[in-house]
């Protein structure tokens, strides 16, 4: 009688392991620790340009929320960051360079691809 409970509580805790696991792997898990929100940054002032970036390793809509804010951090930086595409589109107010914008990536976790 004990091995039949223990058998069925070791069962119950694989059963919601895997649908975890299979929730993990479609993106609809808090995979990075949690759900993190967007922040939205409009831009005040004459846009100068637009940059689209290619980023490795986002496997969920939080990773694109922790990259869109990293890269929102940015004075005179504009961000949104599709996860399907794995990109990320900016808008600027005046020049910021490559490496500033690859630094904000790379410390929020991220790999830059290409920046163009």
């Amino acid at each position: 009688m004990v091995d039949a409970i223990v058998l069925l509580v070791v069962l119950v805790l694989i059963i919601f392991a895997v649908k975890g696991s299979i929730r993990h792997f479609r993106g609809e898990g808090p995979c990075c620790g949690g759900s993190v929100k967007k922040v939205e940054k409009r831009l005040s002032g004459v846009i100068l340009g637009s940059k689209d970036i290619l980023i490795e390793g986002m496997t969920c809509d939080n990773c694109a929320s922790r990259v869109q804010n990293a890269l929102n951090r940015i004075d005179g930086l504009s961000a949104s960051v599709d996860l399907a595409r794995n990109n990320a589109h900016i808008e600027f107010t005046h020049l910021i360079s490559d490496d500033d914008v690859r630094a904000a990536i790379e410390k929020a976790g991220y790999k830059v691809i290409e920046i163009k």
